[in-house]
């Protein structure tokens, strides 16, 4: 399964509940997933309730919010639920971080390719959007030119996903590889692995064959092309097109072809120069591995295929 490149996601919700009550100056902090405690204004929280509060940066740990950009249409791994909540994988793995950590991450909403320029001008202090760990990422390369176009992120890698081709149900056309989509037509993410693979598999084309592709800001409008007959096939994260595939039409719309190629980690992306917010996601992501926690929630979405054993940092290729 490879993520959202350059990689760079239903209808659960994250059960937030205030457990016992605590005396505060300032305002109440809701945090986590789950059975919740409540932490006092500056997100600290106490030993029992945030047992890592302490590793986060002070500004985070006073503000009690960690700000985190994310292109919320994404399903299973992040979306808006019919009364317009943010729910999915990456919520939901926020949530149990930040009842070890002892702060609420806030998603905010925004296109997948804008989502590391917003970090690095410090709107946001993480990107968390089903986004893959890759070398270009981690150096501020843009994977198509190969220039450096800023500075690059670390990643706290915590799930492992491929590439998927999916077609019209029962129209394959013979698509079993992206080979086979020479001549065709796909739609794709913009700023995706997927749409990379279609720029680099047309080249390798023959006969004055090329793959037409066309890109959209997010994956719910390229899967809409699709089911509309504007395409031949669409590609996504494993995850998301087989939710697409299982929901879409009440699952009469899509089929997958082929296998998933590409399998690469997902990463929360954050400044380099933040190593000490990097180091608290690693250690809050191992700890709720070590927990159960973790496994509960990939197992909840139905991705537990793509489940790690241990939070790594910058581990893409």
């Amino acid at each position: 399964m490879t993520a959202r490149s350059t990689r760079r996601t239903t209808a659960m919700r994250s059960r937030i509940a205030a457990v016992g009550a605590v005396a505060v100056a300032g305002t109440l902090l809701l945090t986590g997933c789950g059975d919740q405690t409540k932490n006092n204004s500056n997100g600290s929280g106490s030993a029992a309730a945030a047992p890592l509060a302490d590793k986060l940066p002070a500004s985070i740990r006073q503000a009690g919010v960690i700000k985190v950009g994310s292109d919320i249409a994404y399903a299973p791994v992040e979306f808006k639920d019919g009364s317009g909540a943010t729910v999915g994988v990456d919520p939901d793995i926020a949530a149990a971080l930040g009842k070890e950590l002892g702060v609420k991450f806030d998603f905010q909403n925004g296109t997948f390719d804008t989502l590391i320029t917003g970090l690095r001008s410090k709107r946001y202090d993480i990107a968390m959007s089903a986004m893959t760990d890759t070398k270009d990422r981690q150096q501020g390369i843009d994977s198509t030119t190969g220039k450096k176009v800023g500075e690059g992120v670390d990643f706290v890698d915590y799930f492992t996903a491929g590439v998927s081709i999916y077609t019209p149900k029962g129209k394959d056309q013979g698509i079993k590889t992206w080979s086979d989509l020479c001549g065709k037509k796909i739609v794709v993410q913009r700023g995706t692995v997927s749409e990379d693979l279609a720029k680099s598999e047309s080249k390798k084309c023959t006969g004055g064959k090329t793959i037409s592709m066309e890109s959209f800001d997010n994956d719910q409008q390229a899967q809409t092309r699709l089911r509309a007959g504007g395409a031949d096939a669409g590609s996504s994260d494993f995850p998301v097109a087989a939710y697409a595939v299982k929901t879409s039409g009440g699952g009469k719309d899509f089929q997958l072809v082929g296998e998933q190629v590409q399998a690469a980690p997902y990463g929360i992306a954050v400044a380099k120069s933040n190593t000490q917010l990097r180091d608290a996601l690693q250690a809050a992501l191992n700890a709720i591995i070590k927990s159960g926690e973790y496994d509960k929630i990939v197992k909840k979405w139905g991705v537990d295929a793509g489940a790690v054993t241990a939070a790594s940092i910058n581990g893409g290729k």
